[in-house]
């Protein structure tokens, strides 16, 4: 059985006519009668009921027509489908995300990824990114959003900055209330504040992450004082919110509204970078989709 001799059967049931359906078919009428019977001997069965005047399909035939047509119709779409493939247009993209892009960069990237590439599956992964950097190398997903590493990336990973934001402070509003710390017009006032309990990532999942705060603290003759580590941005919160410490967010975090916290501006604010990374040599469409996208590439 091939593929010509489905479409033999196929047209041959559309038509219900063995020379109309060989004028279609583009041949004569004794070599389509010879390939319906072969496929007939090759079925076991007959598909046709055959007189001098008319040509009919038999029960099995009819049955079987409901599988050949969208058999051969999922045949002939192939190379539409391979096009897709190969210009990035179908397929599947894996993109892994730190916690913090969730508020920035990442929903208008998916949004218009989906508006560009609707016929590509994204699989979404929350991963900090040192597990990003890893299953990148080990070639368990396509690309990161992720925030650079301290130190060189391997040479085996590209990067390239998608966002540079100010970090403000996340203080519980108990605080505020009570005057252990001070606002002044949605800014935090004085130094004071950098004697309280903090709420951090651990450095070892966001080193240059980490150190940007510490930093922050130690340029200004302050040993911040590590309350508690998490290594969600809303399990952070979450804890600010019940009063464990405050915390140093990115800028965008703003829009994670949460009950019992208030996001405040701080002086001379250290600006933290997030980018997109991604497998040297990956040749994959759909990450060239995306850097197109992402990149302007």
């Amino acid at each position: 059985m091939d593929l010509r001799q489905l479409r033999h059967f196929l047209t041959l049931a559309q038509t219900l006519h063995f020379g109309r359906a060989a004028e279609i078919l583009g041949m004569t009428q004794p070599p389509l009668s010879q390939s319906i019977m072969a496929l007939e001997r090759e079925l076991g069965a007959a598909l046709f009921l055959r007189s001098k005047r008319s040509v009919a399909l038999t029960e099995f035939g009819r049955q079987w027509l409901d599988h050949v047509r969208p058999a051969l119709a999922a045949v002939e779409a192939l190379p539409e489908i391979a096009r897709q493939l190969r210009e990035g247009r179908a397929g599947r993209l894996s993109l892994a995300f730190v916690s913090t892009a969730d508020y920035s960069i990442l929903p208008r990237l998916i949004h218009d990824h989906a508006l560009a590439y609707p016929g590509v599956e994204i699989e979404l992964i929350e991963a900090t990114s040192d597990r990003q950097f890893q299953d990148l190398a080990e070639g368990r997903i396509h690309a990161g959003i992720a925030i650079p590493p301290d130190t060189a990336l391997p040479p085996s990973l590209d990067y390239r900055p998608l966002l540079r934001e100010p970090l403000i402070a996340a203080v519980p509003q108990d605080w505020l209330d009570g005057k252990q710390i001070l606002a002044r017009a949605g800014r935090i006032a004085g130094e004071d504040w950098m004697r309280h309990p903090l709420v951090i990532f651990p450095r070892r999942v966001a080193p240059r992450f980490h150190d940007l705060i510490l930093g922050h603290y130690r340029g200004r003759g302050h040993q911040p004082r590590i309350r508690q580590e998490a290594i969600q941005m809303q399990t952070i919160i979450s804890l600010v919110s019940a009063g464990i410490g405050m915390a140093l967010v990115p800028q965008s975090l703003r829009s994670l509204a949460r009950t019992g916290v208030r996001y405040l501006d701080i002086d001379d604010a250290p600006v933290l970078e997030t980018g997109l990374v991604w497998r040297r040599g990956d040749d994959a469409p759909t990450l060239a989709g995306l850097r197109r996208l992402a990149l302007g590439e």
